[in-house]
């Protein structure tokens, strides 16, 4: 089984998992062309399905990133990338992946971007 997403002007509509085949005989009159997408394709690297771990075959890699509903379709560069989290961010070939203008610090803490200051700020504990 793999999965196809529908695009339509742009944007990725509807995502279904069925057999190729499927597409041998299905007709569908609606707007909008079917791609495949790989579900455990990220950034544009093949992961082991249910890992971290990059697979040692990377012909699988697909498009970039698996295709969500609301994602867009790039056709000039073939790829899936996610809407914009903020309008800070830049989208960042040749993973495809949005980028903050400023890195998130790695310093064992857990942060939130705001986007009024450009900045990360510590994420807001709960308490028990």
């Amino acid at each position: 089984m793999a999965h196809f997403a529908k695009v339509v002007d742009g944007k990725v509509a509807t995502v279904i998992v069925a057999d190729a085949s499927f597409f041998d005989t299905f007709v569908d009159t609606s707007s909008g062309t079917w791609l495949q997408t790989s579900y455990n394709t990220r950034g544009g690297v093949h992961y082991v399905p249910d890992s971290n771990t990059p697979s040692e075959d990377q012909s699988k890699a697909l498009r970039a990133n698996y295709a969500g509903i609301g994602y867009t379709y790039n056709q000039t560069n073939d790829v899936f990338y996610a809407p914009q989290p903020f309008p800070s961010w830049t989208i960042s070939a040749p993973t495809w992946l949005w980028q903050p203008p400023v890195p998130y610090p790695v310093d064992g803490n857990n942060y939130v971007w705001d986007e009024t200051t450009l900045a990360w700020v510590l994420a807001p504990t709960s308490e028990v």
